[in-house]
């Protein structure tokens, strides 16, 4: 049975772990979630397509992808499906019958366990309705700090509206995200908050391409985790073997969120 697996707690606890004498926010760890198929075990561009009536997509409308522009593909999609009459209530069911990823569920309440140590933030191309809808089903959306994705909201005549998250001048990611832009941002607005105290490690766990380009920030004493076998891995691998100087962080390829609590747990031992 999933939804409401993990209670919130008291809020005025949490704060009050996140201040907590002993504690101090420079010694907290960060970690980033990607959402599809990294919280979830699926796209969910294509889980909400299953509400269509024919539950697949027209040709004319697969072929009018353009590379890079994904996010303007999807707003074609919306629109279509609301033309076709698919309901808010259609589109919420099936972000919510979305299954997590293998022991993702577990690793979360590893974390909040832990909450006074680690701050949670999600980074997805994916949209905000689509994740505070899936976050708030499962009962983990009071877990994350942050959540930073394409705007999504319902109009009047009940289409989901889809916006880019921002514009950028990066070359390696999609016109209207660059995961890189956004960690560093809100590392550079941590840090200014703190008057200049920072995280002692960052960990970033995902699975596709655009969650490379990110990793790439990161330092020795951070560790990405890609989900083994899928894009993100296999890039990694590659880098690896032609460029292995560039890419500092440490590389732990995960198949459950059970694989990541495993290291997590040795890197607090080590505390």
């Amino acid at each position: 049975k999933r939804g409401l697996i993990i209670p919130p707690g008291d809020t005025r606890d949490q704060e009050r772990n996140r201040n907590t004498t002993g504690s101090p926010k420079e010694q907290r760890f960060l970690v980033f979630f990607d959402f599809d198929e990294t919280i979830i075990n699926e796209n969910s561009d294509d889980a909400v397509v299953h509400a269509l009536p024919g539950q697949q997509l027209p040709d004319w409308l697969k072929s009018s992808y353009r590379e890079g522009h994904y996010n303007e593909h999807m707003q074609k999609v919306l629109a279509y499906m609301a033309d076709q009459g698919v309901s808010k209530d259609a589109i919420r069911s099936a972000v919510e019958k979305i299954p997590p990823s293998p022991g993702l569920l577990t690793l979360l309440q590893y974390l909040q366990s832990h909450q006074h140590d680690f701050e949670l933030v999600v980074v997805s191309d994916a949209n905000m309705y689509f994740i505070e809808t899936w976050l708030e089903h499962a009962g983990v959306h009071h877990l994350f700090q942050k959540i930073f994705t394409n705007p999504a909201s319902f109009d009047t005549r009940g289409r989901l509206m889809l916006l880019p998250f921002h514009s950028h001048t990066c070359s390696r990611c999609p016109e209207n995200m660059c995961k890189q832009v956004i960690l560093r941002e809100y590392l550079a607005a941590q840090q200014k908050e703190c008057g200049g105290s920072h995280y002692q490690r960052v960990f970033y766990i995902g699975d596709g391409t655009n969650d490379i380009c990110p990793s790439l920030a990161l330092g020795p004493q951070d560790t990405v985790f890609p989900r083994r076998d899928y894009s993100m891995h296999r890039l990694l691998l590659e880098m690896q073997r032609s460029q292995g100087a560039r890419f500092k962080a440490n590389i732990v390829p995960w198949v459950s969120g059970e694989d990541i609590v495993d290291c997590l747990k040795k890197i607090m031992a080590e505390r």
